[in-house]
């Protein structure tokens, strides 16, 4: 009779919360197996992060001809070969993934294709690739989150998730998109750079709901001025008919009924965790009715041996989150001493102007009785965002008056997801505006905007009024 295998710790899916809470726990010395249903990286590897971001890089070259104009470089509008931006951007994907590969075989991490669903509470059954029982000491839920359709229209020949936008051979002449949360916004504007007609509808009455008006505004300004962008903000979609070629939506505006044809709709209102198929109630791990996980601060579960991190836990469904969890559980369940709760998360929107944000945003620190100051620089007073033709954007600052402790940041321009991660460092490490001032920054960078507005907040300001 064959026994059980069983595992120190089992990891279930391998994203980027799932193989860094791996790798994690293979460093203190745990045997670990990490089961994946589909590709090493995840989805956002395979069909989010990486790859989108990608496309969109591409489409900015795709439309340098009109920026650059400005500077006096003329030259005539791009060809876009789709099946040639693809294999790129499939090269890529391929190179990160492969490396996660190789960095979970060099820590001699079980690695094992197929799906998981718990028997009980140290008890697994693997299906797929391997089908067999296996038991564990510990286990890190990672299973993250699939994109959300709507029952009225679920996704299927030209009516889109995500997923399938970012493999489409060929470039839309036209595109709907239903959501103008951050992942509409990105995508449309990655079509409408490469050419497309795109039409983003909203049910809310801005876009990028969760952001400030600030940086929803301004992607919005820029959004409209673009000849092949309609947005329509409080307007949702009836129904979507699949025809011979394209969809039809239909929505009412002003009392009246309203349609559109478009060759695809892309769906964008959402994602759910992938929890349905786990078996949670067998290991009496408490679930919501959405499918989340509740964890404590150190990612446990209400089973103490079992963890869940990223998409499945409550909280952004952001990459670097997820990894951030990865770790605080792997270290949680070798007897280490983590809270979630001391750490800031950054969010970064990839739209024109690119947006990021980090702390407590203006009204958040309000809602938490703090006295606060804003001070905003804006990016048209500094030097380099000019000569990148990129004026657009600011950054913000939100400063306790008491002590001058920034709590919150938010860029919006050139750089912004970059800019963001000193501005993380500042909210995570308590630093004052004053702290902030006292750091030389080169010149000329976008970076100098941040101590541009540390000192405003000081009042002492150099380049603005």
């Amino acid at each position: 009779m064959t026994s059980t295998p069983h595992t120190d710790v089992l990891v279930i899916g391998a994203g980027p919360g799932g193989y860094v809470a791996a790798i994690r726990a293979s460093q203190l010395g745990k045997q670990v197996t990490i089961v994946e249903k589909k590709h090493i990286g995840g989805a956002c590897l395979n069909v989010g992060c990486i790859p989108s971001k990608a496309l969109i890089e591409a489409s900015h070259y795709a439309a340098i001809a009109e920026k650059s104009g400005q500077t006096g470089v003329e030259f005539q509008p791009p060809a876009v070969n789709f099946e040639k931006l693809q294999q790129w951007k499939g090269s890529i994907v391929n190179q990160l993934t492969e490396g996660v590969s190789g960095l979970l075989q060099a820590r001699k991490i079980n690695i094992i294709t197929g799906e998981v669903s718990f028997i009980d509470k140290h008890t697994v059954q693997l299906t797929g690739g391997e089908n067999r029982e296996m038991t564990f000491s510990s286990c890190i839920i990672a299973t993250g989150s699939s994109p959300l359709s709507i029952p009225a229209f679920p996704f299927g020949e030209q009516i889109l998730s995500s997923t399938e936008a970012l493999s489409l051979k060929e470039r839309p002449s036209s595109l709907a998109i239903i959501g103008g949360g951050y992942i509409g916004i990105e995508l449309g504007t990655m079509f409408a750079n490469f050419g497309t007609e795109v039409t983003i509808f909203e049910g809310l009455s801005s876009i990028l709901p969760g952001f400030s008006s600030d940086m929803a505004d301004i992607v919005h300004q820029q959004l409209a001025a673009k000849r092949n962008v309609s947005i329509k903000t409080e307007t949702a979609i009836d129904s979507v008919v699949n025809k011979k070629e394209g969809v039809k939506l239909y929505w009412e505006e002003s009392g009246e009924k309203s349609s559109l044809e478009a060759d695809y709709v892309l769906v964008t209102v959402g994602r759910k965790p992938n929890t349905a198929s786990l078996g949670l109630v067998d290991a009496g791990i408490n679930c919501e009715e959405s499918g989340l996980i509740p964890v404590d601060g150190q990612c446990r579960t209400n089973q103490s041996h079992i963890f869940a991190i990223g998409d499945v836990t409550p909280g952004p469904a952001l990459a670097h989150r997820a990894s951030l969890q990865g770790k605080m559980a792997a270290e949680a369940l070798d007897g280490g001493v983590v809270d979630a709760n001391d750490y800031v998360i950054p969010a970064v929107v990839f739209s024109e102007p690119p947006l990021a944000a980090v702390g407590l945003s203006e009204e958040a620190a309000h809602n938490e009785g703090y006295s606060v100051e804003v001070q905003i620089f804006p990016m048209s007073h500094n030097g380099r965002a000019l000569t990148v033709s990129s004026p657009q954007g600011f950054v913000k600052l939100v400063v306790n008056r008491e002590d001058q402790t920034v709590l919150g940041a938010e860029a919006a321009g050139e750089g912004a997801p970059e800019l963001i991660n000193e501005l993380a460092v500042c909210v995570q490490s308590e630093l004052t505006a004053e702290d902030i001032s006292l750091v030389v920054h080169a010149h000329p960078t976008l970076g100098e905007s941040i101590m541009e507005a540390a000192e405003k907040t000081l009042g002492v300001p150099i380049h603005s009024m």
